[in-house]
């Protein structure tokens, strides 16, 4: 493989640390006063599953989220926070990557109709996956260095 600049692990090592700069800025720009103490980003998040077009998706946020509404906020924000430093330190990346891209999907699933996010989500699954099956966690990352993976 020909490169310019650094070679094929270190550009994914490159996609990978912008991937977890990604996150990081998801979880940064996070009201956490309103999604912990009002509950704004669950309260958002069932209004669109309350509406939306599937049936399995509105049936699983009931089950799963609903329920639970203060537990779930913490788990998406502080998510969004393992995922990026997991991403850029190089951490437990492949686990990292694999939660990312679920996280990623199942934003994609409820926000189907919104054309806004559907970008965002898409282009965040697509690099963890490639992240992921080129081992990206070979060059610049904590599990390189430990010898993890």
């Amino acid at each position: 493989m020909q490169t310019v600049w650094l070679t094929g692990a270190e550009w994914l090592a490159v996609l990978r640390i912008g991937l977890g700069l990604w996150w990081l800025e998801s979880w940064r720009h996070k009201d956490r006063k309103g999604w912990f103490e009002r509950g704004t980003g669950i309260a958002w998040a069932a209004d669109v599953a309350g509406r939306h077009r599937w049936t399995a998706v509105r049936t699983g946020f009931e089950t799963v989220v609903a329920p639970r509404p203060r537990l779930m906020a913490y788990v998406v924000v502080y998510a969004e926070l393992a995922l990026g430093l997991g991403l850029v330190t190089g951490f437990l990346t492949p686990i990292a990557l694999a939660g990312g891209l679920l996280l990623n999907l199942l934003y994609l699933v409820l926000m189907i109709h919104d054309w806004a996010e559907q970008g965002q989500n898409a282009m965040m699954a697509l690099i963890s996956l490639v992240a992921l099956f080129a081992m990206s966690w070979q060059t610049w990352s904590l599990d390189s260095a430990i010898g993890l993976f």
